[in-house]
Order: C-alpha cells, then sequence, then structure tokens
C-alpha cells in the first residue's frame, strides 16, 4: 500500500486530488504534509461558544477549502455542512458534524503523517 492507496480507502479522491496538482504526485503528497501541520493549528473545539462562533467559521472554513484543494473528500464534506449550519445560525448541528468528523479527520491525519 501507499501513502494514496491508503487516503483512496478512506474515502479521498486521489485522482481529483492529483488532476488539480497536473498529476504530480510528488508535489500532492507534500500539500498532503503541509495539510497535517496546518491542521495542528487550526484545531475546532467541539465546545465552542454557541453565542459567538466567527472564529470557528474561519477556521471551519479555511479547513474546507484546504481539505477541497487536496480532494479529502470526507473532510471537505463535513467542514462544507459545518460552514453552511453555521452561518444559517444552527450551532448545535455544526457541532454534531464536527464531533463526527473528528476521528475521520484524525485518521487521515494519521495516515498522511505515515508516510511523512
Amino acid at each position: 500500500m501507499s501513502l494514496l492507496d491508503d487516503l483512496r480507502a478512506l474515502g479521498a479522491n486521489i485522482d481529483e486530488g492529483l488532476n488539480r496538482f497536473n498529476n504530480n504526485s510528488a508535489l500532492y503528497e507534500r500539500m498532503l504534509g503541509l495539510f497535517t501541520k496546518s491542521m495542528q493549528k487550526s484545531v475546532i473545539d467541539p465546545n465552542f461558544d454557541g453565542n459567538d462562533y466567527g472564529q470557528v467559521i474561519e477556521a471551519a472554513h479555511a479547513i474546507k477549502g484546504t481539505s477541497g484543494n487536496l480532494s479529502l473528500t470526507p473532510i471537505y464534506e463535513a467542514y462544507t455542512d459545518i460552514v453552511a449550519l453555521l452561518r444559517e445560525d444552527k450551532p448545535e448541528e455544526a457541532r454534531e458534524i464536527l464531533i463526527k468528523v473528528i476521528p475521520v479527520q484524525e485518521e487521515i491525519m494519521r495516515c498522511i503523517d505515515k508516510y511523512k
């Protein structure tokens, strides 16, 4: 198995991600490594304040964009929903999705880190 095979098994759309990087797998894998580093700084606590979640929207939007560019589909889809729900003033529903995606995102990050 390889990093890309393992990520594919975790639901990432590797072919789409590689296409964004002109099929340059070395560059794509380097960007995956940078993603895990950026995620260490962008952790969103599920116990965020339900009355003031502007920073949560900002962090979730950044994660959504980065994971989308890398085609890390499970993370991208979850954070797309989280951002939309927070913008619709539905923090509890966003929190539920965040709680569900955290283990998935941690598994994807462990997978990337295993190869880096």
